[in-house]
């Protein structure tokens, strides 16, 4: 089969009821798609292309693959999730529900994209990812996911010895300026007006770290694009080349109101999630959630993990449903 007709039918969705519906085609969702595939499991990847990490030039921290492109990344996971079967679809979900249960009683949904299009599913697996949200500082998004970063191990080596500033946002900050301190002799501390106890203060102090509870007022900019300082209230620029933020983490929940997912806050006002059990299961039966939706500190090797682990899970579910339809079939043959 040629591969621009086989693209044009793996984009397309089906007609038919399917077992599982992915709502989201990042590193978990594609796992997760990928073993339910690999079971002979009709399943269909709803992808909006917006991942988390579309701003990297590269992920980090996962053997094997650690300097690869995002884009590569889930280019090869979207082919290999069709080379089983699936299909990975591009569109927006506005509506996820529960439709009428089958004759036999078993949970069913529906999703509608914004393109007017819809598919009923057995199961359920949202792996939506988070989004970040940054301070309001003015001259900070811009520079998102190169020179403003937030994890020293997705983006660490890279900025090493560095002048790095640590802007405050949340009490992770603390924790945050001690890891990014390991990466870079030349380290300042911007409180923001957030309190640092003495103790906190010493320990910075010993590690050479510099605090400034000046005010910042705005991320200079230089002429090669770059970030060149932080500028305070009092007029005074302080040099920096990377700036770290703590982000507050909020899980996308877009058009998933129908489904009811209890959510909870993230302790020290770090964002909000979608609360989960083992192998991603929710208190709504049929429902599952994997990767940064419920699990936001995940890199992309522990939200990939999650998301097989919860498609083994929902394989499993399927598979006692069926044995549960075939007997009942079986019993009313005989009746």
């Amino acid at each position: 089969m040629p591969a621009a007709t086989a693209a044009r039918e793996t984009d397309s969705l089906p007609d038919r009821i399917v077992d599982v519906v992915v709502i989201g085609g990042g590193a978990a969702g594609l796992n997760g798609a990928l073993m339910l595939a690999r079971s002979r499991r009709s399943v269909v990847v709803i992808d909006s292309g917006t991942p988390r990490n579309a701003p990297a030039e590269a992920m980090h921290g996962f053997i094997v693959l650690d300097g690869t492109p995002p884009g590569e990344i889930l280019e090869r996971g979207r082919a290999q999730v069709r080379d089983y079967g699936g299909r990975v679809v591009p569109g927006e979900v506005v509506s996820a529900a529960p439709a009428p249960p089958s004759p036999t009683g078993d949970v069913r949904f529906t999703i509608a994209l914004a393109d007017g299009r819809t598919i009923t599913a057995r199961r359920v697996l949202v792996a939506t990812g988070l989004r970040d949200v940054l301070p309001e500082v003015p001259g900070l998004a811009e520079h998102w996911g190169r020179s403003v970063v937030h994890c020293p191990y997705c983006h660490g080596w890279e900025v090493r010895d560095e002048p790095i500033g640590v802007l405050a946002t949340t009490s992770m900050s603390v924790h945050q300026a001690l890891l990014f301190r390991q990466l870079t002799e030349d380290l300042v501390y911007f409180t923001r007006g957030a309190e640092l106890d003495e103790s906190t203060r010493e320990r910075f102090t010993a590690r050479g770290i510099r605090i400034v509870d000046t005010p910042v007022e705005e991320v200079v900019t230089g002429e090669d694009g770059g970030i060149t300082g932080v500028r305070l209230a009092d007029g005074q620029v302080v040099p920096r080349r990377v700036l770290a933020v703590a982000t507050t983490m909020q899980a996308r929940t877009e058009g998933l109101a129908g489904l009811q997912l209890p959510m909870e806050d993230l302790p020290d006002g770090m964002g909000r999630r979608f609360a989960s059990g083992p192998a991603g299961t929710t208190e709504v039966p049929g429902v599952w959630v994997a990767g940064n939706a419920t699990d936001p500190t995940a890199q992309v090797g522990p939200a990939a993990a999650a998301g097989a682990l919860a498609g083994a899970n929902i394989n499993a579910d399927l598979a006692a449903a069926d044995a549960d339809t075939a007997l009942t079939a079986a019993q009313s043959t005989t009746a």
